[in-house]
C-alpha cells in the first residue's frame, strides 16, 4: 500500500477542504442501513471524523489530504467490534484448556488469577490483546475484568476504543478484598476517565452464580446513575441455568427481570440457556446480547438462540471472550464461527446469512454498546474507525458476493490498515503504537513464571526439552 504526503498539488489546492486522511480507489463496504458498497470510492478522514465519502475523482479534486492512501485492489470497512472479552487475560493463553467451565474456572483461572494478576502484568496482557486485536482488524473492545484503571492507561496510551468494566464479585480478587470495595472503585474510576474519546467506563457484575441479587442490583444502580453500560454473564451453561432454577425458582433471565436490573445498557454475555419467556424478557427490557460462539464451542455450554434473538428485535453484538477459553481474539474467525454453528444447529443454511453475520460484529456491536451514533458503520459524521484489507489473496479471488467473501473467506491476517478515531494505528501490518519484539520477551518471561507454578506443565515443557 503506498501511503504519501500531500495530495497531488496544483492551483486550486489552496481552495480545497483540508483532510487528514484521504483513503482513494477502494471497494467501500458501508454497513449502512442502507447496505452501501462503493467501487473505486474515496473517503475523507478530518480531526478523527468521516467527513465525505464518494467517488476518487469527486474526493481528490475536493481535499487537500495530509496523508494519501491509496486502497486500489483492497476492501474498506468498518472496524470490527468485540462486544465481550477479558483482554489481560492473554497471559493465560493455553493453560487451561479442554476442560468444564466449572472446573476451568475454580480449580484453574481464579486460583492463577489470584497469584498472577497485579498492575503489571494486567497491563502486559492488555498490551498483547490490543496487539492481537488491532491486527486482525478490532477497533473496539467491551472488557470485564480487575485493574481497569491499568487497563485504561494501556488503551489510552496505545490508542483504541474501548468499555472498560471491573468485575464485581462475592468474594475476594486480586485488586479488591469485596465487592463493595470494587463499587467504590469503579465510582472513581469513572470520575477520573470519564468523559474520554476513546474510554468509556462502565459497571460489571460477574454472574447470578457468582455475585449475591444485592450487589448486582447495586452495580446496575451505579451504571444507571452515570448512564453507563452494565456487563453480566447470563445463562452460560445449562449448569447455571439449573442452580439459579433450584435456588431462587425461575430462569437467570428471570431472577435478574425480578432483581429490577434488566435493561437497555445491560449487556448480557453469552446468554446460552434461555425460555421463549426469557427472549420475550430481553426484548421487552432492551437487552442487548453478546454471542461468543466459538467460546461456547470449546466448553461445549451450548448455542446461544441468536437467530430468535434477532426475530425478537434484540440488540446482537460478537465476542470473543477472553483467550484463556478461545484462545484468539480474530473477529473475523469469530463470525465465520457464528454463521456455521447456527446453521448447523438450526439444520438450515439460510440462518444468520453473510450480511447478517458481518452486521452483528459492525452496527450490532455498535447497537449493543450504545455507540450506533458513532462507530459500527462508515458514513459522514461518524468517527473515523477504519480497517483496510489486502484482498491481492488466493482466497480472495474470485468474488461474487461480497458479505460471502467477508464471512467466509478473509481473514485477519488480511488486515493491512487501521485506523482508530482518524489517527493510524496499524500501517502496512506494522502496529504503529506498539513495539512487539519487547512485548513478546515480557509475555514469554511471564509465562515462564506461570509455568513453574503449575507442575503439569512444567513435566510437560520438560519433556519437550527432552524432544
Amino acid at each position: 500500500m503506498a501511503t504519501t504526503k500531500g495530495s497531488s498539488a496544483d492551483s486550486n489546492s489552496n481552495q480545497r477542504l483540508r483532510a487528514d486522511f484521504l483513503i482513494i480507489n477502494g471497494l467501500i463496504v458501508t454497513m449502512d442501513g442502507q447496505h452501501h458498497i462503493l467501487e473505486n470510492a474515496a473517503l475523507a478522514v478530518f480531526e478523527g471524523e468521516i467527513t465525505d465519502i464518494g467517488a476518487t475523482a469527486d474526493l481528490l479534486n475536493k481535499y487537500n489530504a495530509t496523508q494519501l492512501i491509496d486502497a486500489k485492489g483492497k476492501l474498506v470497512m468498518p472496524g470490527l467490534i468485540n462486544t465481550h472479552t477479558h483482554s489481560p487475560m492473554t497471559i493465560f493463553r493455553g493453560y487451561a484448556d479442554d476442560l468444564h467451565l466449572k472446573e476451568w474456572l475454580y480449580d484453574h483461572i481464579f486460583p492463577i488469577e489470584a497469584e498472577f494478576v497485579n498492575p503489571e502484568n494486567v497491563r502486559t496482557g492488555t498490551r498483547l490483546a490490543i496487539a492481537e486485536m488491532l491486527l486482525s482488524g478490532t477497533t473496539t473492545f467491551n472488557d470485564m475484568y480487575y485493574y481497569v484503571d491499568e487497563m485504561a492507561k494501556v488503551v489510552d496510551q496505545v490508542g483504541v476504543r474501548a468499555v472498560l468494566t471491573e468485575s464485581l464479585i462475592d468474594f475476594s480478587v486480586p485488586n479488591s478484598p469485596s465487592p463493595e470495595h470494587a463499587l467504590a472503585i469503579s465510582e472513581k474510576l469513572i470520575n477520573k476517565w470519564n468523559p474520554h474519546p476513546l474510554i468509556t467506563i462502565g459497571i460489571s457484575a460477574h454472574a447470578p452464580y457468582t455475585t449475591s441479587p444485592e450487589v448486582i442490583r447495586k452495580g446496575k444502580d451505579l451504571a444507571d446513575k452515570y448512564k453507563l453500560p452494565f456487563n453480566i454473564h447470563v445463562a452460560e451453561t445449562r449448569g447455571e441455568f439449573d442452580m439459579i432454577q433450584k435456588e431462587y425458582g425461575m430462569t437467570p433471565v428471570g431472577f435478574l427481570d425480578e432483581a429490577g436490573v434488566l435493561g437497555s445498557n445491560v449487556i448480557a454475555a453469552h446468554s446460552v440457556h434461555l425460555t421463549h419467556e426469557d427472549i420475550e424478557i430481553y426484548a421487552r427490557r432492551g437487552v442487548g446480547v453478546a454471542h461468543n460462539p466459538q467460546c461456547n464451542m470449546k466448553l461445549a455450554s451450548g448455542v446461544a438462540p441468536v437467530p430468535e434473538f434477532i426475530k425478537a428485535g434484540i440488540k446482537v453484538g460478537i465476542g470473543t471472550d477472553g483467550v484463556a477459553s478461545n484462545n484468539d481474539l480474530d473477529l473475523f474467525d469469530e463470525v465465520r464461527s457464528a454463521a456455521f454453528i447456527h446453521k448447523l444447529n438450526s439444520n438450515n443454511p439460510t440462518v444468520l446469512d453473510a450480511q447478517t453475520a458481518i452486521g452483528l460484529a459492525t452496527m450490532g456491536g455498535a447497537r449493543v454498546l450504545g455507540m450506533e451514533h458513532l462507530i459500527g458503520s462508515l458514513e459522514i459524521g461518524k468517527r473515523a474507525d477504519i480497517i483496510i484489507l489486502d484482498m491481492d489473496q488466493p482466497h480472495a479471488h474470485p468474488f461474487y458476493n461480497i458479505y460471502s467473501m467477508i464471512v467466509y473467506s478473509i481473514r485477519g491476517s488480511d488486515v493491512e490498515t487501521v485506523l482508530v478515531d482518524g489517527k493510524l494505528m496499524v500501517h502496512n501490518r506494522k502496529l504503529v503504537t506498539l513495539d512487539l519484539d519487547r512485548l513478546y520477551d515480557k509475555v514469554d518471561q511471564l509465562a515462564m513464571q506461570i509455568t513453574e507454578k503449575s507442575p503439569s506443565l512444567a513435566l510437560l515443557n520438560n519433556r519437550l526439552r527432552k524432544l
